[in-house]
């Protein structure tokens, strides 16, 4: 059966590196954008009747594509429709935090104030519970609306926090694929506009004197261990400034690997391969990724 029977508009042949803020991957066989929940449904069940492989992928901010690509359907979410109610936020999968940050400081709402300069999609940072200065997504999830694709009629269901099995960047949408995050309903509080745009700046100065911002990456690569920084176990392994090829951990921040231009995945997974070892050896310690392969 044709794919573009089944999907027209699907594309062929794109390029992943494009679709990520690592700027790294080869090219996906098919690609295709979905605005609306009818697009992401007639996209996945073209996917199960054709047998294809499928990734969801948001805005690719934690993400690290293999050189050889992706095989089967990547369904780049691309719905971004959003309204604010008092002090909720619904705001679909494909809405960028950035832009709910923004809409936060504009109508005085608090507690979304650490997500400043996060460049992850709504979707894409519910399901890894992302967080900074103490705080993460699970503090302010409401609901979750999903797209339930396990049978073969997919149904559309509505998760209460409780439900999201939300953990240190981790969540149920981690651990069952077959769960697609379509929105969600964000409960923000009343606050003080000056005070609000004051703790913004305070945390944007901190990652941009912290965080290596001149060269494209995937965030932090790995999961703080309890107890510890992944960042000072690395640095204290004497890895800053080790490179494999175009590939880089970061002087400033020992837990980030930056593309100083030309990187592929393989010279990424050896900094990754390296960092672990070393940190295994030296202090004992397994460390666990937080960025996700495809």
């Amino acid at each position: 059966m044709n794919i573009n029977k089944l999907l027209p508009g699907v594309k062929k042949n794109v390029s992943l590196a494009e679709q990520t803020t690592f700027k790294i991957g080869g090219r996906a066989k098919y690609f295709f954008p979905v605005r609306t929940e009818k697009d992401l449904i007639k996209a996945v069940t073209a996917a199960k009747k054709l047998k294809l492989p499928f990734f969801i992928l948001g805005r690719g901010s934690n993400l690290l594509v293999s050189d050889e690509g992706y095989k089967g359907l990547v369904i780049k979410m691309q719905n971004t429709k959003y309204q604010i109610l008092n002090t909720k936020i619904i705001a679909e999968a494909g809405v960028l935090l950035n832009k709910l940050v923004s809409l936060s400081v504009e109508k005085s709402l608090t507690d979304l104030e650490w997500a400043a300069g996060i460049p992850g999609t709504v979707g894409g940072v519910i399901r890894g519970n992302a967080g900074a200065f103490g705080k993460s997504m699970k503090d302010i999830v409401g609901t979750v609306t999903v797209l339930e694709t396990k049978n073969k009629e997919p149904k559309i269901k509505i998760l209460k926090n409780a439900q999201c099995g939300f953990a240190y960047r981790d969540s149920i949408f981690k651990k069952k694929k077959n769960l697609i995050i379509l929105s969600a309903e964000l409960q923000l509080k009343k606050g003080k506009k000056k005070e609000i745009e004051n703790k913004i700046k305070k945390y944007s100065e901190y990652k941009k004197k912290n965080h290596p911002w001149n060269y494209p990456s995937a965030g932090s690569v790995f999961k703080n261990p309890s107890g510890f920084s992944a960042g000072e176990l690395i640095s204290k392994c004497g890895l800053k400034d080790k490179k494999a090829g175009e590939a880089k951990i970061s002087e400033k921040h020992a837990n980030f690997i930056v593309n100083l231009g030309g990187a592929s995945s393989t010279d990424v997974k050896k900094l990754i391969n390296l960092a672990k070892k070393s940190v295994k050896n030296k202090f004992k310690i397994d460390l666990e990724e937080e960025i996700k392969f495809l």
